[in-house]
């Protein structure tokens, strides 16, 4: 276990924090539930960079960092759709898309050789498009341009879909 791996595990932890904390019915529990997703999102630039930097890639690194993003990606905008900010559809979209993506994964892991199709840069793209859609959407900042984004991240997000089945058509 390196630096990276405890970052991608320390994001894994607050996915359940920032549930938490989303849905209490405090005063500030949506700007501290944004604090945690923000922490979140900076332990994934960290060790990202980190891992690079340093040369600590690891195959553990590789499946569990996306897999973080995955959940706290979903479980936000999850969030955000029982409470409204958002309409069904995005989330809708993003799990199907996800889905798919960890089934395809889960089967050229097992079945060709232990092969992990590394993220692309749609798919960063589109997490930090929203990314900056929730902050946004949480305090209230351009509310005019929020629908923009998410269209956007969508978009970003439909495109790294068609990026990774072509590199799967490849390993399969």
């Amino acid at each position: 276990m390196n630096i990276p791996n405890i970052l991608t595990v320390i994001r894994l932890i607050l996915i359940p924090c920032f549930t938490y904390v989303f849905f209490l019915d405090t005063p500030n529990s949506l700007t501290y539930a944004m604090i945690i997703f923000l922490v979140a999102g900076v332990t994934d630039v960290l060790d990202g960079f980190i891992a690079r930097k340093f040369n600590m890639v690891t195959k553990v690194g590789a499946v569990l960092d996306p897999l973080a993003d995955k959940l706290m990606l979903l479980t936000v905008l999850g969030c955000f759709t029982l409470k409204n900010y958002l309409p069904y559809w995005v989330i809708t979209i993003v799990l199907i898309k996800e889905l798919l993506m960890i089934a395809g994964g889960i089967y050229l892991y097992f079945h060709k050789e232990k092969v992990v199709i590394p993220a692309n840069k749609y798919g960063k793209v589109a997490t930090v498009v929203f990314y900056t859609a929730i902050v946004l959407t949480t305090f209230n900042v351009g509310a005019a341009y929020n629908d923009i984004l998410i269209g956007g991240a969508i978009f970003m997000t439909m495109v790294a879909f068609v990026v990774y089945l072509r590199t799967f058509r490849k390993q399969h």
